[in-house]
């Protein structure tokens, strides 16, 4: 049962990444499309998103090391 709730953990966390990774892509599209700065997908919201995730082991390792 244990190992079902783990697959069922990595299932939902590779279904958040596939959705937040599209999110960003369209935002991508969009801001090519409508010749805004490069920097414009990174500032939106899955931007910031994915940004702040990609920070948190950056952040812990700080915590921790201290």
């Amino acid at each position: 049962m244990a190992l079902a709730f783990k697959i069922l953990e990595a299932v939902c966390v590779l279904v958040a990444a596939i959705l937040v990774g599209n999110w960003f892509l369209g935002e991508v599209r969009k801001s090519q499309a409508g010749k805004a700065p490069w920097y414009a997908p990174y500032v939106s919201l899955p931007g910031i998103v994915i940004m702040l995730v990609m920070a948190i082991p950056i952040v812990l390792w700080v915590i921790n090391k201290g």
